[in-house]
């Protein structure tokens, strides 16, 4: 397999341009020939294990979230397929539990409760052509920016995934994956042609199996059940084949999607202090009605992506100050006939009625910017505009929850969310539910084609708080508990599948759904999550893991 990663860059690449022939790697090392059959080496990385004293460890038992830090016996940092099975049988002899990690964003803590050994992945990172399978092969521990970076700058081609840089791809595609392009080119699993997993048979042998979308795959079921089943259900993902099923021929720059070489940043906003309950209503409603009425798969709209983040209400009781926004954050696609028409009208649309004044937004809030440099549309190339609109941090503590939207918030739902992010009783900025845009070319595939079953929504929340001190986390969490329950009190708290609600996204993980005493709906989170192909799933994880090797507290069930 020729290479394009951190470490291993080889000529073999770009063989489709230049006539380069690649080998496989053996061994940790990758070689490519050329017609005079001169190698090119590329240095690997040996496997690691740190254990407790050790000085990185404390570095390798946290993600993102620092109310999650793991005590495991010990993390192996792996960097190769071989080292991974290695790892995971001499777990599995020893009759230790199993965590994998990926690029650390996992929303719970299912990465490091209760695991005596941790995998984690972020040097399985490399990217390149892999003639073999006729596909682009890319490393579970690769991050989405080293994955926008390669595919693009290489062969001029994306994913559409998520927008915040640092997350881990075997996660994210494994759990569907989606972002600022997907509406425009439908979900990352959309594109994944096959998955290298290192599964346990039921002697408990560990061995790497290589599952593909191809009709005569005996592992095809495996394959499907990545395609949104979530991570740390079946196996240890290693790498990612993608090809789109359309693609032909071998030349990886036709496998995925090209994006717009130009796109337009919007980022506009209402100050708190100038909005009104009719003003939050009407904006909520709109953006509500506009997806609704523009998200089919061939709308011209489909290049447009919005997030619009209703950020919760600040007051100052000593200088009587209100703070905080509800800023919207647009990508659209700037090469579209009328592309800056599209835009001007769908904003026209999201503010009609509303009496406050718009305004730059300058808000910073959770892991996305609001940008005030964009409170005029902006046209930026692909690459810089993806940059501008990325997110992260390591700070905070944060919980997270979700929800998918097939119409616009009922009156309802919109009066709920307005008392809890205008309540003068809980003042935390960093607190906020983000809608984003959904729909389009997401929805022109089958619920039951990918595991992915949330096939007709147009809209998809995220619910976000964030805190620093771990002293305040029964204050912050009681209120976003309540928050949510509140949103969804019609339906048991929780978003059940419905003529306007259709459950939660399985990469936003929620503990709370398993709780009865949260979830009073009679709904199982396994339904909230996956809907009608749980029962598949189930099937698929008693064939692949019939020893129940990889489980959390919300893994697949045997």
């Amino acid at each position: 397999m020729s290479e394009v990663g951190r470490r291993n860059f080889l000529v073999g690449a770009g063989a489709a341009a230049v006539g380069v022939a690649a080998t496989g790697t053996l061994g940790g090392t990758a070689v490519a020939q050329d017609a005079g059959q001169q190698e090119v080496a590329a240095v690997s990385l040996p496997a690691a294990t740190v254990k407790p004293g050790d000085a990185r460890y404390i570095d390798l038992v946290r993600g993102t979230n620092p109310r999650w830090i793991g005590a495991p016996e010990q993390v192996r940092v792996v960097n190769s397929t071989a080292q991974v099975v290695a790892a995971v049988q001499d777990a599995v002899t020893a009759g230790k539990q199993i965590g994998v990690r990926s690029g650390g964003h996992c929303y719970e803590d299912f990465v490091y409760s209760g695991k005596q050994v941790v995998l984690d992945l972020s040097e399985l990172d490399d990217i390149g052509y892999d003639p073999a399978v006729n596909a682009i092969s890319v490393g579970a521990g690769a991050n989405l920016f080293q994955v926008y970076e390669a595919l693009y700058r290489v062969w001029g081609v994306i994913i559409p995934g998520g927008s915040c840089g640092t997350v881990g791809a075997g996660g994210h595609i494994s759990g569907g994956g989606y972002g600022l392009s997907s509406r425009q080119f439908g979900l990352t699993v959309d594109y994944l042609y096959g998955v290298e997993v290192v599964v346990v048979d039921a002697s408990g042998k560990a061995k790497s199996v290589i599952a593909t979308r191809e009709a005569n795959d005996p592992n095809r079921d495996l394959w499907w059940a990545h395609t949104g089943g979530g991570g740390g259900n079946f196996g240890v993902i290693t790498r990612f084949l993608l090809k789109s099923r359309t693609a032909t021929g071998t030349d990886p720059s036709t496998f995925l999607p090209k994006p717009p070489s130009e796109i337009f940043i919007s980022s506009v906003a209402l100050n708190w202090a100038d909005i009104t309950q009719a003003d939050f209503t009407r904006v909520v409603d709109n953006f509500g009605k506009w997806h609704e009425q523009n998200s089919a798969p061939n709308s011209p709209y489909a290049g447009l992506f919005g997030l619009l983040k209703l950020n919760k209400r600040t007051f100052d009781p000593a200088t009587k100050v209100v703070g905080g926004q509800v800023a919207l954050l647009t990508q659209s696609d700037a090469t579209a006939p009328n592309a800056r028409k599209l835009l001007d009208d769908y904003l026209n649309a999201v503010f009609a009625g509303v009496q406050a004044q718009r305004t730059a937004s300058v808000a910073q809030t959770g892991h996305h910017p609001a940008l005030a440099q964009f409170d005029e549309p902006q046209r930026l190339p692909w690459l810089n505009g993806t940059y501008a609109l990325s997110g992260g941090g390591w700070e905070f503590r944060g919980d997270y929850k979700s929800a998918y939207l097939r119409k616009g918030h009922t009156v309802e739902q919109i009066a709920a969310t307005y008392q809890a992010l205008a309540t003068t009783d809980y003042n935390n900025p960093n607190a906020l539910v983000q809608i984003d845009s959904y729909g389009c070319k997401i929805n022109a595939v089958g619920s039951a084609d990918t595991a992915v079953p949330q096939r007709d929504s147009v809209m998809k929340l995220q619910y976000q708080v964030y805190w620093k001190d771990p002293a305040e986390d029964a204050k912050h969490l009681q209120w976003f508990r309540n928050f949510y329950s509140s949103v969804y009190g019609s339906t048991g708290g929780v978003p059940v599948p419905n003529a306007v609600t259709d459950g939660c996204y399985v990469n936003y993980p929620d503990i709370d759904l398993s709780d009865p005493s949260f979830n009073k709906s009679g709904v199982s989170w396994s339904t909230l999550y996956y809907k009608g192909n749980y029962a598949k799933l189930r099937q698929v994880k008693a064939k692949y893991d019939p020893r129940n090797i990889f489980r959390h507290r919300q893994s697949i069930e045997p």
